[in-house]
């Protein structure tokens, strides 16, 4: 037990050391006119070099996220099929696809996966 707490202090301890280092050593300094534009060729830029983007984009990207996270999970119940009871396999399996299937459901209800409003 005192091993386990031991290793446990060494790993925390070096862990907020090597951030402790990262935030020192990663200080950027912003005295230089030409290395705070956004283009470092001696040129005033014309615009902003920030662009907004589309929040709808931006919602869109997400739920891909979400929905392809969940198609990663749903690859191991395929493979666990033979080593479980099938009653309980098709349980969890029909509850994980309806909670996806709601979830999407709820998306395409609120208008978020209509590309043009």
């Amino acid at each position: 037990m005192l091993m386990l707490l031991t290793m446990s202090i060494i790993i925390i301890l070096i862990a907020f050391i090597t951030m402790f280092l990262g935030t020192i050593l990663s200080k950027k300094t912003f005295f230089d006119r030409e290395k705070n534009s956004p283009f470092e060729c001696g040129f005033d830029p014309k615009s902003s070099a920030r662009m907004s983007f589309s929040l709808h984009f931006f919602l869109i990207a997400i739920i891909f996220l979400i929905f392809d996270v969940e198609i990663a999970l749903l690859l191991p119940i395929i493979m666990i099929i033979k080593s479980s009871n099938i009653m309980i396999w098709m349980t969890v399996t029909f509850f994980f696809i309806l909670i996806l299937l709601l979830g999407l459901y709820h998306e395409w209800n609120q208008g978020a996966l209509n590309w043009v409003n």
